[in-house]
C-alpha cells in the first residue's frame, strides 16, 4: 500500500498546477495534503472527492489559513476531526481516518516563527499530540502520524543548523519533543531507509533556496513501533515542483499488520 504526504501551500493553488495528472499518476493508496487553505464551498465537486477518491477535509475558521485533507481510494471511517481541544481544532489541523488495519492522522503543525504566542501555541500542541497518540499505541493500535511536522530534528535534517539554532523549526525545546516523541514508541521512517544528508522537504521560496538544496526535512511519516516490521520503504520526491514542500512517500506491507 502506497501512501503520499504533501503540503500544498494552498489546494487550488496546486490544482492549477497539474495536482489532478499529478494525483492520478502516483497512482498512490492514500494522499494527505496539508495547508490547503479552502473550504468546500470554494472548491468544485471534482477537487472536493477527485475521481477514484474518497476524501475528508477539516477546515479552519478562517479562510486562506491552515487545513488538511485526506484521500483514499478505499472507503474509511473517518475517527476523529481534531483533539477534542477547542482552541487547536478551530485551525482545522487534525484528521484521524480508519482503515481497518490501522488508524492514519493526518497533521499540519503549527509554526512557532512569528511571535512567542506561536511558539507557546507549538508546543503546548506537540504535547497534546503525544498525549492522544500515546494512549493509542498503549491501546495497541498500529498508528501512522504524516505531515508537516515544522521542525527539523537533527543537523543532517537541514541545510545550515548552526545558523539556525535560534530559529524556530530548530530550536532545542522543539527537537527535544521529538525525541519524546520517539522515545514513545514512535518510528521516524525516512531515517530507517535512509542515513544520507542534503535529504529536504521544504526550501525558502523568497530566497530560491530550492535551486541550491538549501532546505529543512520537516515533513515526516512517523508510525508507531508495532508497524515497523510492516513498513518496506520511505523515500522524499524532492523533483516534484508546485509547493514549498515536496511530497514524501510510505509503502507499506498490510499483510504483516
Amino acid at each position: 500500500m502506497k501512501l503520499l504526504s504533501w503540503n500544498v501551500n494552498g489546494y487550488r493553488s496546486i490544482w492549477k498546477k497539474g495536482f489532478l495528472e499529478w494525483l492520478h499518476a502516483t497512482d498512490a493508496d492514500m494522499v494527505c495534503l496539508q495547508e490547503t487553505k479552502a473550504w468546500d464551498s470554494q472548491l468544485s465537486g471534482e477537487q472536493i472527492q477527485p475521481p477514484g477518491y474518497y476524501s475528508v477535509f477539516s477546515r479552519p475558521e478562517r479562510k486562506g489559513y491552515s487545513g488538511v485533507v485526506t484521500f483514499s481510494r478505499q472507503p474509511f471511517t473517518v475517527h476523529q476531526k481534531g483533539f477534542g481541544i477547542d482552541k487547536y481544532d478551530k485551525e482545522g489541523r487534525v484528521i484521524i481516518t480508519d482503515h481497518g488495519k490501522f488508524l492514519l492522522a493526518n497533521i499540519y503543525f503549527p509554526n512557532g516563527v512569528s511571535k512567542k504566542e506561536r511558539l507557546d501555541y507549538k508546543l503546548e500542541f506537540y504535547d497534546a499530540t503525544l498525549e492522544y497518540f500515546k494512549k493509542l499505541k498503549d491501546a495497541g493500535k498500529n498508528i501512522v502520524v504524516v505531515g508537516d511536522y515544522n521542525t527539523a530534528h537533527k543537523p543532517i535534517d537541514l541545510a545550515r543548523p548552526k545558523d539556525n539554532t535560534k530559529r524556530s523549526g530548530f530550536l532545542p525545546e522543539e527537537r527535544a519533543w521529538i525525541d519524546k516523541w520517539v522515545d514513545a514508541g514512535f518510528v521516524d521512517t525516512f531515517r530507517e531507509f535512509n542515513d544520507q544528508p542534503d535529504q529536504y522537504t521544504w526550501w525558502d521560496l523568497r530566497t530560491r533556496a530550492r535551486e541550491r538544496n538549501i532546505g529543512w526535512r520537516i515533513d515526516y511519516f512517523f508510525v508507531s513501533e508495532n508497524m515497523q516490521s510492516a513498513i518496506t520503504d520511505a523515500r522524499i520526491h524532492m523533483d516534484q515542483m508546485g509547493s514549498d514542500h515536496c511530497p514524501i512517500e510510505l509503502t507499506v506491507d498490510t499483510s504483516k499488520l
